[in-house]
């Protein structure tokens, strides 16, 4: 059996194909869709309360019997600083008085980390998703055991060698690979650590260092990505960007807009929007973090203060405080059903791997 057909028997699917948990895009329909056409859906959970976790995994249910994948954030709690969050809302007046409003007098912590959630833990154990994954870190020690005793299959993302060794001494089954290109937020365990390595180099190195299957993730929009990173060792591939525009992501109006627009192909990494490192489509927030780096407040307590200005500046019909995630491969995005789009990827990779099988047998007869 190979390495991808042991992945696609330990996940349950037909694809090497994972759409991507976007915590606020990602919906239960999506996920369904993905699930039924034979990959592996997921739903972005991270910034969900308990019970709608739970509404949202019923939901999903409801609409597919196929295994899916729920995700956590497993961040370090924030450090709660009056000055610093005092001082990255002056930053941030002006702006606010642009559309006429005062920015917050406070600001509050939005998503906690499913560190030391044990309430989290037994809504797990008692809904038992197929499969889990964490993002920013890992998750209590214990809860790894406490999921594989209930039959779930964990993943966890790592950004570097050392992070994918750490998913492995923690009994993960599954280390997703998440380069630079990827969009949405880092998944780096210590941002100040982030050697911002590519997808590609990422995988190979992962590949030569250590035993757990790969999810190769960032930029990986085709099914020629979906080739690419088979060849350097993944199992499979994670893909988010790819999935917005479809009909069936609760991604924005302007969200899609930008999407479809020339302006997608300029992303870049900002910590300003939500004070954690993320990839979108450039825009007004990546050059205030140039002037107020310093001032930020942690994740997820800056997120309060960017909803709230976006929330200001939208309701005026500008976007420009929007947190558009999108990875380097936004340009290839494509308005396509899920369903339909999982099929075409697939195809596109079956035809590449094709071509690369008959380029390989004319240059054996050529030798």
């Amino acid at each position: 059996m190979s390495l991808v057909e042991s992945v696609l028997e330990q996940l349950g699917i037909r694809h090497p194909v994972i759409q991507a948990p976007m915590a606020g895009v990602s919906t239960p329909r999506l996920v369904a869709e993905v699930c039924n056409a034979g990959g592996l859906g997921s739903l972005g959970l991270g910034a969900s309360s308990i019970d709608d976790a739970v509404k949202q995994i019923r939901e999903t249910r409801r609409l597919t019997d196929r295994p899916f994948n729920v995700n956590l954030f497993c961040h370090r709690p924030a450090t709660k600083s009056e000055a610093r969050e005092a001082a990255w809302l002056s930053h941030l007046t002006a702006e606010f008085h642009q559309f006429g409003v005062e920015p917050p007098a406070s600001l509050k912590e939005r998503y906690p980390t499913a560190l030391g959630n044990d309430a989290l833990l037994a809504m797990l154990l008692e809904e038992r998703p197929a499969i889990v994954s964490f993002h920013f870190g890992l998750p209590d020690i214990g809860w790894v055991d406490a999921l594989k005793r209930v039959g779930i299959v964990t993943m966890a993302c790592a950004t570097s060698l050392d992070e994918a060794s750490a998913v492995e001494q923690a009994g993960i089954d599954i280390v997703v690979a998440q380069g630079a290109e990827a969009g949405g937020h880092r998944g780096v365990f210590d941002p100040s650590q982030d050697a911002l390595i590519g997808t590609f180099a990422l995988v190979r190195t992962l590949s030569q260092h250590t035993r757990l299957p790969i999810v190769a993730a960032g930029g990986i929009m085709d099914g020629e990505g979906i080739a690419a990173a088979l060849r350097l060792g993944a199992a499979a591939v994670q893909m988010g960007t790819a999935f917005i525009l479809c009909p069936e992501s609760s991604a924005s109006r302007a969200y899609r807009d930008e999407l479809k627009s020339p302006r997608a192909r300029y992303t870049a990494i900002t910590s300003a929007i939500s004070g954690r490192p993320a990839r979108g489509i450039s825009n007004r927030f990546h050059a205030l973090e140039s002037t107020g780096a310093s001032t930020i407040p942690d994740y997820p307590i800056a997120y309060d203060a960017g909803k709230a200005l976006h929330q200001a500046a939208a309701a005026q019909g500008n976007y420009e405080y929007a947190a558009h995630w999108a990875g380097q491969g936004a340009p290839l995005a494509r308005e396509l059903p899920a369903a339909i789009l999982v099929q075409r990827i697939v195809e596109e990779w079956r035809n590449a791997e094709g071509a690369l099988a008959r380029d390989a047998v004319d240059d054996a007869g050529r030798g």
